[in-house]
């Protein structure tokens, strides 16, 4: 069992490189990600305004038959290592090549892509990894069609639970609008996630704010940058989805309904706040991170400052001890009866003295 899970992770730590498609021509389906042991699953949403049909571990076949249908059909494909399966599922639809590439390459940037006959997107969704304390990144690809959407995930997840609840209960409008509306509910779902994420950032940045208070260490500076990492790695999705969302709403695309737009202009909105507020959290860890610095500059002085006091205030007390201590037989005052004494307390009031001349100096 060690063996088997040692192997497991190593599997998700080292993933297919973009080296392995070094010399292969455009639109070559390789996939770039972590190979899971998890096998690739389809499931089907064929629904209207009246009624849906789930067809759950569907086969590709299945999703062949869903074009001849009038319903809006939503094909949830999860896994992208069998290759073979993308592939005929992009020649049936007419996905170009160049974008089956994308979907493979899981270490794509968000982005927006416009074709004569379908759209395509990429999205990143991000999860806590609490064992780890670090933010992790997965691709979702989205192929937004006159009456079809069809989401590529790197594994099965329960981020699109919310939206599949909505679905099927026929909450809300999405029932009644087209593909486009599902996709706005995706993305939509998307930046929800963010938010918690922040969320979750703030909870973070509390405690760190308690331990700085009361006693920095190496942990608190390690509890920064694994913030500082976890919004870079937030910051690189969100940039190019406002830009997406703007596009999606301001370009004339086929695909995307007029009634659409004025969701797409409040995600533009929630895409900018999540912005902003990354950019808040980024100034303040940068600020906690000169704190920390601060407060152990101010702890090294502190130690520096007493051990220097002690220094000076032994160096003419050791200066005394070694005149007396040199070996010579004729020294003044070494015949003395009480010169034992007088010595010990002639050092006694040059180190009064000093601590006196060090408290009027306020150094201590």
């Amino acid at each position: 069992m060690p063996d088997a899970n040692r192997k497991k992770s190593e599997k998700k730590k080292h993933p297919n490189k973009r080296s392995e498609k070094t010399g292969l021509p455009p639109g070559t389906p390789v996939y770039v990600g972590a190979r899971g042991d998890e096998p690739l699953k389809i499931t089907i949403y064929e629904y209207n305004e009246r009624e849906i049909k789930t067809f759950a571990d569907a086969t590709i076949e299945n999703c062949f038959k869903q074009l001849s249908t009038p319903d809006i059909t939503w094909i949830q494909i999860s896994g992208l290592h069998e290759v073979s399966v993308i592939e005929k599922l992009g020649t049936h639809f007419g996905i170009h090549p160049l974008t089956i590439e994308d979907i493979l390459n899981t270490q794509q940037r968000p982005k927006v892509d416009i074709f004569d006959n379908y759209i395509f997107i990429v999205l990143r969704i991000h999860l806590c990894d609490d064992s780890e304390k670090r933010v992790v990144s997965e691709q979702i690809g989205l192929i937004l069609g006159e009456n079809f959407l069809i989401t590529f995930q790197e594994c099965s997840s329960e981020k699109f639970k919310p939206v599949v609840n909505r679905l099927i209960t026929s909450k809300g409008r999405i029932r009644k609008s087209g593909p486009d509306y599902l996709a706005y509910a995706l993305m939509d779902c998307v930046v929800d996630d963010y938010f918690k994420i922040l969320e979750n950032f703030d909870d973070e940045i509390e405690l760190i704010e308690e331990g700085l208070q009361s006693a920095p260490g190496p942990d608190v500076l390690q509890k920064i940058n694994t913030l500082k990492r976890g919004i870079i790695t937030l910051r690189k999705s969100t940039w190019p989805l406002r830009e997406i969302v703007n596009r999606m709403e301001r370009d004339e695309i086929n695909f995307v309904a007029e009634t659409t737009h004025i969701y797409l202009r409040d995600l533009y909105d929630h895409v900018v706040q999540v912005i902003e507020n990354m950019d808040d959290h980024r100034e303040v860890l940068s600020g906690m991170l000169d704190v920390y610095l601060s407060s152990i500059n101010n702890r090294m002085n502190e130690v520096m400052k007493v051990l220097t006091i002690f220094a000076t205030i032994f160096i003419p007390l050791t200066f005394i001890t070694s005149l007396y201590g040199m070996n010579f037989e004729y020294i003044p005052e070494l015949k003395w009866h009480w010169g034992y004494f007088t010595v010990l307390g002639f050092m006694a009031c040059v180190a009064g003295l000093l601590m006196v001349y060090f408290k009027r100096k306020k150094w201590f």
